[in-house]
């Protein structure tokens, strides 16, 4: 693999284009782009708790990983009002909460609170909006200290849905042995925040040479002690899979629709794939909880340590390399573009270079990957490439372009666990709708005329909801929709506004039935008389 830095573009095409932040960093129109356009507005916390309780109304059992959340300032009302109801009906409850800005990272502006009351003392949420959450008050210690894991997830494609989880991750831990939030530590973010950039300003971060030990470890070190205690390791696995899988498709609708947006089917483009990190909490029983989705976590694996009193330096990182390495190496063997030639007997393969200290793909450049045609390789090898299992017994790697290379850091997860999780995507099925009935390609919201033709279509309207009950919810929902703060560069229905009125409907249409239900159904019927109406356009046609 050749590896070129282009800070300013470069006029020829690529078969890879590596962004450092966003899907628009550069003018794309062909080769794969290693971000999808609207991935860093869906995993903003606001975005992402949105699309976890859309979820969470359907399948509330499936979707009880993530914290219960509030959004401010336009659900602070609420939160109030929850929370005073949950405390009279149990007055032993003595909750936390701990309050997110918006578009922070890295630990900024995050704080815990005891009681609502003390948001408004901030006085930054009307010019900050935030997310607050019940804090987790009995995560699992290891050593004394809270700490959390940051696993790497490939999204390698959006349609068809492939999912890539990697073996290892990382463990990082907080600098001061954990107690239960009291309001005498509140403030002590050592104490309560597992944010790396926040702790290794701590006197008391330990920077290690060894993956087991230290203030950053490897999260499989986490899982051997887990072992030898006697904890289920392989439910735990199984549960951590469960949950991205789930965190993903409660994050495809919407990204779909940018993606249409962006790339509009039938124009030529780049495909996608991205690298995401998801930072998971584990309680004190083991049980996994999502803390947040990072759409460009940190590729570094060194870090700035002070060499000698007041000269500082970058030195390497053993874990860091331990785990990143892996994933970009990984990352690029599974979306090597040059797949297809090798099934047609020709490989065009990727040869891995030796990373050492030099990956940092936060930086804002353009890289560019163009790949050499190298040897032969058969269908059936290709297969085990692609799975990962090419260190099983019995596969000759001999000359093989990878036969020097460990085997996949990176576990498919979807489609093979498909089965199990295809009944959540219904809102993905909605989305469907909405895209059909969008009209103008390159836009994100439906207009009236759109929504009445989606209503028209799919027979909905009748005599106990006309046309102009149609009208008004359009008009109820878009405003209020519109009015919550949200950048909007267009007039119209957003997805989420499309999905509110179409769960309206199901619950108007199908009642008595569990949500879920209702809204399948309703699906169903959609589906089945837009088939129709596609069948008798096609005869039409061909008369």
């Amino acid at each position: 693999l050749s590896l070129s830095q282009f800070p300013l573009g470069r006029r020829l095409p690529c078969d890879i284009y590596w962004h450092g932040v966003s899907f628009h960093d550069n003018d794309i129109f062909s080769g794969q782009v290693n971000k999808f356009p609207g991935m860093t507005e869906m995993v903003r916390k606001i975005t992402l708790s949105r699309a976890v309780r859309t979820m969470q109304d359907l399948f509330p059992l499936e979707y009880n990983f993530y914290p219960r959340s509030w959004i401010l300032p336009e659900e602070f009302s609420l939160f109030v009002d929850q929370v005073r109801m949950m405390k009279d009906s149990d007055p032993a409850w003595k909750p936390t909460f701990i309050v997110k800005p918006d578009g922070g990272c890295q630990g900024d502006g995050i704080y815990l609170i005891k009681d609502p009351s003390d948001i408004r003392l901030s006085g930054s949420v009307q010019s900050r909006p935030a997310v607050v959450q019940e804090y987790i008050c009995k995560p699992l210690l290891v050593d004394k200290l809270k700490f959390d894991i940051r696993l790497y997830v490939l999204l390698k494609s959006l349609e068809p849905l492939e999912i890539y989880i990697a073996k290892d991750g990382l463990s990082r831990f907080c600098t001061e042995p954990y107690q239960e939030p009291t309001l005498k530590n509140l403030h002590q973010v050592f104490m309560h925040l597992t944010n790396y950039s926040l702790n290794i300003h701590s006197g008391n971060f330990i920077h290690s040479d060894s993956v087991s030990t230290g203030s950053k470890r490897t999260f499989s070190s986490i899982l051997c002690r887990l072992s030898s205690r006697g904890a289920d390791v392989k439910k735990l696995w199984s549960d951590i899979i469960s949950l991205v899988i789930k965190t993903i498709i409660a994050l495809t609708p919407e990204l779909k629709v940018y993606y249409q947006s962006d790339i509009p089917v039938g124009k030529p483009g780049p495909t996608c794939f991205q690298i995401l990190g998801f930072d998971i909490l584990l309680m004190k029983n083991l049980k996994p909880m999502l803390l947040e989705v990072n759409a460009n976590p940190s590729m570094r694996i060194e870090h700035e340590q002070e060499l000698s009193p007041g000269v500082f330096g970058n030195v390497p990182s053993p874990v860091d390399e331990e785990v990143k390495v892996a994933v970009i190496r990984d990352t690029l063997r599974l979306v090597d573009p040059q797949k297809k030639k090798r099934k047609e007997g020709h490989l065009a393969g990727l040869h891995m270079v030796s990373y050492k200290n030099k990956i940092d793909v936060k930086s804002n450049y353009l890289m560019c990957y163009r790949c050499q045609a190298l040897e032969h390789i058969s269908e059936a090898d290709e297969e085990l490439l692609d799975t990962g299992q090419t260190d099983r017994p019995g596969y000759d790697s001999a000359g093989s372009p990878e036969a020097d290379l460990p085997s996949l850091c990176l576990k498919q997860v979807f489609p093979k666990y498909a089965k199990q999780f295809n009944y959540l995507r219904l809102v993905d099925r909605v989305a469907a709708l909405f895209i059909r009935f969008l009209g103008v390609k390159g836009t994100t919201k439906l207009g009236p005329t759109g929504f009445r033709t989606f209503i028209r279509n799919c027979k909905l309207s009748n005599s106990s909801f006309s046309m102009a009950s149609v009208d008004i919810l359009y008009i109820d929902i878009t405003r209020r929709w519109n009015s919550m703060g949200i950048e909007h560069k267009e007039p119209g229905m957003c997805l989420q506004a499309f999905v509110e009125a179409f769960f309206c409907l199901a619950q108007k249409k199908y009642k008595s039935l569990p949500l879920h239900e209702q809204v399948a159904l309703l699906i169903d019927f959609c589906e089945y008389h837009l088939a129709a109406l596609d069948e008798k356009r096609l005869v039409c046609g061909r008369g």
